[in-house]
């Protein structure tokens, strides 16, 4: 049974998880050619998030959901949707929904891969932290630095939204290995809508269920669920043996099934459905604004239901723990690369010897330029336990800066990029005075990456010989007979 201190987190925001992929997914998988253009004219658009440039052989779409009490254009909720969404008055930007959508370049295949919120990762600017607070954090923190500058309120607000969202993107760059192309955000309201949009979704259970906290009281078997109660069908956490991981089962086969229905019963070739599915998009979606969304779907127009399958990350602990008690999903940042890369039948991870530098052929310096003492000689030790040949340790005697980096005569060398990577992506400058084998490193006072009192304060604790590890399961597809059952 999962233990206590999980099951007792909030359980609400995660049912937006179908929300944000059904959408999505059934987007580029069946919706009417000649409707297409009046859809996507609709949907919210956002730039400068820092997206695309790599080339692995797939289109990558971060999908987001974020439990919001307003619908994608900032709009409040009417009471009515309110009180069917159990949503209360506090106020936040809850994204922990985190889905990595992986197209392969020939359009003919795709793969929605599940990030557990809790995972435990490094996030830019930040630290060590569980992947749901990367939006959320940057976008308080940048928040409250405006303010105190005298930006107007409703400026602080766009301006840190929008580097909440680079937070994320960035972070689940770092984690998976891939060039995120694509960012994709959807409100809470969308589940309810997109599911009363087709008409209610089939799913199955081995056996009935009663739990008061989600709302879920269903009984064995087949049943159809309307929209309110899909949403206790795929929020339910508590009664369940992994916790999360078992809730993310039921929003996978959620959405397995909601696009082979989509698919087999020609939904989208009625006219009122696919007004319903119009608006709900219309209300609840976010895309980037670069995104040329009829030139995808073209691209995506071979795609089948068959060929549509749910994934979730490798997990190296479900139960793990940091120093300080706090609860989180422990990964391993190589094998999750590995994992994602190969879905797309790239078996060399971008972490890979292969690709990766010789750190003992890189010498590294450190150079403290903030006000923590003994910060260079903390980095300097963790550069030189991944192997990096150490240099000088000192105080920074140069210009002032206010943010870390690191410098090399080769911005896009190995060697800079593996020590960047190694303190939690720094940015990287050149320095045309360094030699090609030589990188240095300027801490200044925002820096929170490995070797910094944040990262030692929030260091996981030894779990040798107690780990819950869960390795990848078979993955769900969308082409099945009927909805597949589950606990």
């Amino acid at each position: 049974m999962q233990s206590a201190r999980h099951s007792a987190q909030t359980i609400g925001p995660l049912r937006s998880f179908v929300a944000v992929a059904a959408i999505l997914v059934l987007v580029f998988t069946g919706l009417a050619w000649r409707s297409v253009d009046s859809l996507v004219s609709s949907i919210e658009r956002i730039g400068d998030l820092g997206l695309g440039g790599a080339h692995d052989g797939a289109v990558d779409i971060l999908l987001v959901g974020v439990d919001s009490r307003a619908d994608a254009h900032g709009n409040s909720l009417s009471d009515g949707e309110r009180a069917m969404l159990h949503a209360g008055d506090e106020i936040g930007t809850n994204t922990d929904t985190i889905v990595l959508l992986r197209v392969p370049n020939d359009g003919r295949s795709a793969t929605a891969v599940s990030i557990p919120r809790d995972s435990y990762v490094r996030i830019p600017g930040i630290g060590m932290g569980k992947i749901n607070s990367a939006y959320g954090a940057t976008k308080e923190t940048r928040r409250s630095t405006l303010i105190d500058q005298g930006v107007a309120p409703a400026d602080a607000e766009r301006q840190s939204t929008q580097a909440g969202r680079q937070a994320l993107i960035k972070t689940v760059a770092d984690l998976t290995g891939v060039t995120v192309d694509h960012y994709a955000e959807v409100s809470l309201l969308g589940f309810v809508l997109l599911t009363e949009a087709v008409g209610g979704v089939e799913v199955c259970l081995n056996q009935p269920v009663e739990e008061p906290m989600s709302g879920a009281d269903f009984p064995a078997g087949r049943q159809r669920l309307d929209g309110p109660r899909a949403l206790s069908f795929v929020r339910q956490r508590h009664g369940l043996p992994r916790g999360d991981i078992d809730r993310i089962v039921r929003q996978q086969v959620f959405m397995a099934q909601l696009v082979q229905q989509m698919l087999s019963t020609k939904t989208l070739s009625n006219p009122a459905r696919l007004r319903q599915l119009s608006e709900a998009v219309g209300r609840t979606v976010v895309l980037d604004q670069g995104w040329d969304v009829l030139a995808f779907l073209q691209q995506l127009k071979d795609l089948s239901g068959g060929r549509v399958t749910f994934e979730t990350i490798p997990i190296a602990d479900l139960n793990g723990s940091t120093s300080g008690g706090e609860s989180v999903v422990e990964v391993d940042a190589t094998a999750v690369e590995t994992f994602v890369a190969a879905l797309v039948g790239d078996e060399k991870s971008a972490r890979s010897p292969e690709s990766a530098a010789d750190p003992s052929k890189v010498t590294v310096s450190v150079y403290n330029a903030g006000s923590v003492g003994g910060l260079a000689a903390e980095v300097a030790r963790t550069l030189s336990a991944a192997g990096f040949l150490r240099g000088e340790v000192a105080n920074y005697t140069g210009p002032r800066v206010t943010s870390s980096r690191v410098r090399a005569a080769d911005t896009s060398g190995p060697g800079a990029k593996a020590v960047a990577e190694t303190l939690g992506g720094l940015p990287i400058l050149a320095d045309s005075g360094l030699s090609p084998d030589a990188v240095s490193v300027v801490l200044a006072s925002d820096y929170s990456g490995p070797g910094s009192a944040a990262d030692r304060v929030f260091d996981l604790s030894a779990t040798a010989g107690t780990a819950t590890p869960v390795p990848p399961a078979p993955p769900i597809d969308a082409g099945q007979n009927g909805p597949k059952c589950v606990n």
